[in-house]
């Protein structure tokens, strides 16, 4: 594999001076040679005055958070990362890369989670190039190749988790944000490593049920709903009967048989736990027949 290697070109500042003044020199000595009509300095001046001019296309600029990869005929010279003004042998050719960090959206993608129901699932990457050496020479296209990647390892991550747990402490896409993040990163970085990219950061941006089957599930979300709260309001009525028995009997208000007891907790259930108010009923006759 191509690995990345710095080198430190000449100063741009330095040496555009010494070729103007290499120039301006070259063009009175092909003046000179004019003048005193001698052929061989004359073609000596234009040949000096033409590997001057070639030397001035070895200036470049380089921004910050941007790199030149440097090729010598086909052969992978270095790296510039220091940003400035510099000067560098002219038969090279020197490819400008940025090494900003930038974000990929993937597009909708519609896949079947663990469960095999069809959701439709987007992500968001952030990454830079951190070996600009195998961001062009180990793959084609370094942005193509992370589009595809990201999107094949979006595709693993969601057949490898149902959309919602229906078991308690399960994860799933919806409920465990950060560790599924945490998974897609980690897979999109193994996938990009021979890439010379870095992702910083991966998570999902769009989570669905496709819309065959979003009314159904979300009837079934609303019912695991409804059951949820059912069992809490039976729960806390169940406690309340207990403290209400607990009470009556502390106090001594009134002592009440098995069957008594029976008929209270009842009565008092079907008040806690029922959808409508309560309507009174008053008694008019004794405790006992």
């Amino acid at each position: 594999m191509i690995r990345e290697k710095p080198i430190s070109p000449a100063s741009g500042w330095l040496m555009l001076p010494v070729l103007i003044a290499a120039e301006i020199v070259t063009i009175a000595w092909i003046i000179r040679s004019i003048q005193s009509a001698s052929p061989p300095s004359l073609i000596a001046a234009l040949l000096v005055l033409a590997i001057v001019s070639i030397c001035f296309a070895g200036l470049f600029v380089v921004n910050p958070n941007e790199a030149r990869v440097v090729q010598l005929f086909g052969q992978y010279a270095g790296s510039v990362k220091v940003s400035g003004f510099h000067w560098i042998n002219p038969l090279t050719t020197r490819r400008r890369l940025s090494l900003r960090v930038r974000n990929f959206e993937s597009a909708k993608l519609k896949v079947n989670d663990h469960d095999g129901n069809p959701i439709e699932i987007a992500a968001v990457v952030v990454w830079r190039v951190t070996d600009t050496a195998e961001a062009l020479f180990e793959v084609d296209d370094y942005q193509n190749f992370l589009h595809v990647q990201s999107e094949a390892a979006l595709r693993n991550l969601a057949t490898s988790y149902p959309y919602d747990a229906h078991v308690e402490g399960k994860v799933s896409l919806r409920s465990h944000i950060s560790e599924v993040a945490t998974q897609l990163q980690r897979e999109v970085q193994d996938r990009l490593a021979k890439a010379g990219i870095e992702v910083l950061e991966a998570r999902i941006s769009h989570l669905a049920y496709a819309p065959e089957i979003a009314s159904a599930m979300l009837q079934r979300q609303q019912a695991s709903a409804v059951v949820a709260a059912r069992a809490r309001i039976v729960e806390g009525a169940v406690g309340m009967v207990e403290m209400a028995l607990a009470e009556l009997t502390t106090r001594g208000v009134v002592e009440l048989d098995s069957e008594r007891k029976a008929a209270m907790v009842s009565n008092l259930l079907v008040v806690l736990c029922g959808n409508r108010d309560p309507h009174p009923v008053i008694n008019a006759g004794t405790l006992y027949p």
